[in-house]
């Protein structure tokens, strides 16, 4: 449950708005700026617990499908995935999982976010074949792709 107060509210009496605190989330309305949420911090302890709580089972779920299956299972929610190619599909499903885990554990949805842009991005780049040629032929002057590191990469960032 959510109550609303205003801004004067909690000014002019911040022992009730605390009480109201207690029985579930305040939003505080303030007319210069967005409003504000004030949630207990065991609250928002448990919710934090839960979300990585969720994100692992989640991961371990996925990793123990058959990558078809669980690109499948995702393709509820993101039907661009059907367009990726198997191989694709797999990685995706790793780093849709890893991500999840990451955004949980951090607190910082970003993360998924961006994952999930990144592969749309080359989901619709897959389901363009003009513009998949386009983007993976050799442009002038191209030396072709980079060569993987070898070797143990230091503290300094060198490979040796």
């Amino acid at each position: 449950m959510v109550t609303e107060v205003q801004w004067s509210e909690l000014q002019r009496d911040p022992k009730q708005v605390a009480l109201l605190a207690d029985q579930g989330t305040v939003r505080v309305r303030r007319r210069d700026g967005a409003p504000l949420l004030l949630i207990r911090e065991d609250s928002a302890t448990a919710l934090s617990e839960g979300s990585v709580t969720a994100a692992r089972a989640l991961r371990n779920v996925l990793s123990h499908l058959p990558h078809d299956i669980a690109a499948r299972a995702l393709m509820d929610e993101f039907p661009w995935v059907d367009v990726l190619s198997e191989k694709s599909q797999a990685q995706f499903v790793k780093d849709f999982a890893r991500a999840f885990q990451a955004s949980a554990e951090l607190g910082e949805w970003s993360i998924l976010t961006q994952t999930i842009i990144e592969w749309r991005s080359t989901a619709l780049i897959a389901a363009d074949p003009v513009l998949a040629e386009r983007l993976t032929r050799p442009a002038e002057g191209d030396f072709g792709p980079a060569p993987e590191p070898v070797g143990e990469v230091s503290d300094d960032g060198q490979t040796g």
